[in-house]
């Protein structure tokens, strides 16, 4: 049989692992009219050049020699960092298949159907407060949103990632429960209570201004207290503000007065480990006056 015409590519590979002599390969390169002599000169021209090369490059400053060895290795550590993270998350990814997803596929294949959660979660983005870790929520059981403070702004405010969240959990999927989640040691309400009164651009600033009016009630009931008494005052007042806010959506007030959504609030302390539930009592809370809000069903877990 004959064999096989090179394609371009093994042609280029073979190129490159030729082992031709290099005077033969030095002509090739230099061109093929050169004769014996003037292939010498060819090389002492290269020779004569590389020296050049090496005598200017010994010239550089040493500094910047190791400035750059060191870049390169920086660069090439993080490389490897980050494909171990990523091979971390593939045996992690791999592990739930085999353990979780195969072994209830009939649960899995239903919620590929659709999806019917009891719960809405309205919780921090902060990466040490995860709802299904703390709660035990399984996939199917919650539909959550994450955001700085855990914050629900008016509905006058106008849209946002989290009041369409709002709207499609309650108006699609019909979900019973809305439980917005507070925490403590939280960077977004010690940013709400750290800042001034002026306006600035900060895209931190122009969220977290959302808990304005609980800023303002721990300021005034809680000026004796440190700062830091008063940041962890204002977490769980920044909850009871949000449910409020909850209530300015005319389908969500509906509904709670209905009896069909109920809206409670919950604070994480993950330095004793400790969590409060509590439920907001929408009609304790007309009749009340005189109080911004009543809640019932409260409870303190530890």
């Amino acid at each position: 049989m004959a064999a096989p015409s090179p394609t371009p590519f093994s042609r280029l590979f073979n190129s490159s692992v030729d082992a031709r002599p290099t005077s033969l390969k030095t002509a090739t390169i230099l061109g093929p009219k050169l004769k014996s002599g003037e292939t010498e000169q060819a090389h002492l021209r290269l020779l004569t050049s590389f020296k050049h090369l090496k005598f200017k490059a010994s010239k550089e400053p040493p500094g910047l020699t190791q400035q750059l060895d060191n870049r390169k290795l920086e660069s090439l550590t993080e490389s490897e960092n980050g494909c171990d993270l990523f091979e971390d998350l593939k045996h992690r990814f791999l592990r739930f298949k085999r353990r979780k997803f195969k072994e209830n596929l009939d649960h899995f294949q239903n919620l590929a159907q659709g999806q019917a959660p009891k719960f809405m979660i309205i919780a921090c983005a902060d990466s040490r407060v995860c709802p299904s870790i703390i709660l035990g929520f399984q996939p199917g059981e919650a539909f959550m949103v994450r955001n700085v403070a855990n914050l629900v702004p008016t509905f006058e405010s106008g849209p946002s990632e989290t009041n369409a969240a709002l709207e499609f959990a309650v108006n699609s999927l019909k979900v019973e429960n809305i439980l917005v989640i507070g925490h403590s040691c939280c960077g977004g309400i010690r940013a709400l209570m750290s800042m001034e009164d002026e306006v600035d651009s900060s895209f931190i600033r122009s969220w977290v201004v959302v808990g304005k009016n609980a800023r303002l009630i721990t300021k005034s009931a809680a000026s004796n207290l440190s700062f830091d008494q008063q940041c962890r005052h204002c977490e769980k007042e920044s909850v009871n503000h949000s449910l409020l806010n909850l209530l300015t959506y005319p389908w969500i007030e509906e509904k709670v007065a209905e009896g069909v959504l109920s809206l409670h609030g919950g604070y994480y302390d993950f330095i004793d480990c400790t969590f409060e539930k509590w439920t907001l009592d929408y009609k304790a809370s007309n009749r009340e006056k005189n109080s911004r809000f009543a809640v019932k069903n409260q409870f303190y877990w530890c």
